[in-house]
């Protein structure tokens, strides 16, 4: 028999799956994720709690940051386990005390419906607070890249930033990107697959080879 105070924790939604549907309220007004912000890339994000120190600089670093996303056509969507009253109570004191606006959407997930259905609850970390979560989610609606951090660590924006980028550019050029890679940077040519492709590739002088299979590339 099920154990009523057991918490149900939804299988993690993966790379490639469509991101999961789900109606809510946020800082900024009512959302239905699947017609929200229609023609763009969704950077979905938790953090364990409101008021807490470390969840202060991420979203504070989110809103410094917002316009470099815009760039990037992209939007921000935040989360926590609390409700919109301490949404807006820590938006306007973060706003009071350090001058930063957290103006992105914020989603009360006071039921941790949301929070399930993304596997941001993990069990052995936390049943009653989201990890530090992070979906890139492409303009299909379609989940291209997902990070996880635990409660005591905070993120990187310059790595989410650069991973966004790389994620568009190699959309947009149907190429890879190598360690490191950032923006200007030389990006990976596919390699070949079949012998014609292979002959082609090694009497192809237009790009930098160590060998047929890794091949490298100006844009």
């Amino acid at each position: 028999m099920e154990n009523p105070t057991e918490v149900n924790f939804n299988p993690m939604p993966r790379i490639g799956d469509q991101a999961p549907d789900f109606v809510a309220q946020t800082t900024t007004g009512p959302m239905k994720f699947s017609e929200y912000a229609e023609g763009k890339w969704i950077v979905l994000f938790s953090h364990p709690a409101d008021f807490t120190p470390v969840c202060t600089t991420e979203m504070s670093g989110f809103a410094i940051r917002q316009d470099e996303f815009k760039a990037l056509n992209t939007e921000l969507v935040g989360l926590s386990i609390d409700s919109l009253h301490a949404h807006l109570a820590w938006v306007n004191n973060v706003r009071n005390n350090t001058g930063v606006y957290l103006n992105f959407p914020i989603i009360a997930d006071i039921d941790m419906k949301v929070s399930k259905l993304y596997g941001m609850l993990q069990p052995n970390e936390s049943e009653t607070a989201a990890v530090r979560a992070v979906f890139f989610i492409d303009p299909s609606k379609k989940i291209r890249l997902v990070m996880y951090y635990p409660l005591n660590v905070g993120r990187n924006m310059d790595e989410i930033l650069r991973a966004l980028e790389a994620l568009q550019v190699s959309d947009e050029h149907k190429v890879a990107m190598p360690l490191d890679w950032r923006k200007g940077d030389k990006v990976i040519v596919p390699p070949p697959k079949t012998l014609a492709e292979m002959d082609a590739r090694i009497a192809d002088t237009s790009c930098e080879k160590v060998d047929f299979y890794l091949a490298k590339k100006s844009l």
